[in-house]
């Protein structure tokens, strides 16, 4: 028998995941373009006006600040839109919005599809990769850059060459050689269509004799003549693709014959506290999960790629041929690190 009870707790619950999904996609929309910089800068907005300068459909423009309006991150009197109670965090974690509702949708959106074992055999990132790497530009400076930039700070040694694999839009090259003018830079990724933002901004930049770029796969990347006399390599947010153990200790090993005279080696990602009951520090329970984390370990699952934990991380560097010589904690995104590594 059916009941006709209505919880109403739970109906004003579910309501919120519902519009939450929406606005999560509102958020990362917002950001691209320029509303959220907007109300930063200027602390209000009127819409009309916005849309028509930056043409957009303004029916769609106010459904879209409605849904930001709905979670609390604006408010608006008629046309006019200003920050809400949320938005200050909404605003620092909107790159993370963006990857997600964006840059990942098309995965989320099939994910009945990809479950399914004879679904499973061929590619599954089925994410845009030009989206991806414009949140991550974001999502690097936001959160991993402190911990970085205090790592180039204490290498002790003048480095001449740098390659940045996974490198996406190229912007921690640009600035690398922005910062140390007779520096040159690689940059290697899979993806073309960040490859290809890359390549125009270093144009814009005046950078394109300082700096190139090579689509490939770090993962199975060989020695080549303009490796010869590179000396610092970095890799972000990509390392769990080199996994699992065994893949990761041959991609290491690879990476230290492809690089020889590199010095020091400067790898950061995010690591699995969530799903799997991971036993590492930091692991978290699913009544306290974090902004990012569900998301990132999800979607990592469903593209059939091993999240190591720190401890796991921590366990394979020996045997890859590399030391750790110091490890930059950053818990503000999941629970992620910046390694330090030289040749062992």
């Amino acid at each position: 028998m059916t009941s006709s009870f209505v919880d109403s707790d739970s109906e004003r619950a579910v309501a919120s995941i519902f519009n939450s999904a929406v606005a999560s996609a509102a958020i990362g929309a917002a950001w691209e373009l320029g509303i959220l910089d907007e109300l930063r800068e200027n602390r209000k907005a009127d819409l009309p006006s916005f849309a028509l300068q930056h043409d957009l459909d303004i029916r769609s423009a106010q459904g879209l600040v409605t849904a930001l309006a709905v979670v609390g991150v604006v408010e608006r009197d008629r046309d006019t839109v200003v920050p809400g109670r949320h938005f200050d965090e909404a605003y620092r974690t909107k790159s993370l919005f963006h990857w997600l509702s964006l840059g990942s949708g098309q995965l989320f959106s099939r994910m009945q599809y990809v479950l399914r074992n004879e679904n499973r055999a061929g590619a599954l990132d089925r994410r845009d990769s030009a989206a991806i790497a414009y949140a991550c530009r974001d999502i690097n400076t936001q959160y991993f850059d402190p911990a970085f930039w205090g790592a180039m700070d204490g290498l002790g040694y003048e480095f001449t060459s740098v390659v940045d694999l996974g490198c996406g839009s190229g912007e921690r090259l640009m600035q690398i050689l922005d910062r140390h003018p007779g520096v040159t830079g690689i940059g290697v990724d899979l993806a073309g269509p960040a490859l290809e933002v890359a390549v125009a901004e270093t144009k814009e930049r005046n950078l394109s004799d300082r700096l190139t770029f090579v689509e490939g796969d770090a993962r199975e990347i060989t020695y080549r003549d303009e490796f010869a006399d590179v000396d610092l390599l970095t890799c972000f947010m990509m390392g769990h693709d080199f996994w699992p153990r065994e893949n990761c200790v041959a991609t290491l090993r690879r990476l230290r014959e492809s690089f020889p005279k590199v010095r020091r080696f400067l790898l950061g990602d995010a690591t699995r506290i969530l799903l799997g009951d991971p036993q590492t520090g930091g692991a978290v329970t699913e009544d306290d999960v974090p902004v990012f984390t569900l998301g990132f370990e999800l979607g990592h699952a469903m593209m059939d790629v091993y999240l190591p934990t720190m401890d796991e991380w921590d366990g394979v560097f020996a045997d890859g041929g590399w030391r750790c010589v110091n490890k930059h904690l950053i818990e503000s995104l999941t629970l992620s690190v910046v390694f330090e590594l030289e040749h062992a």
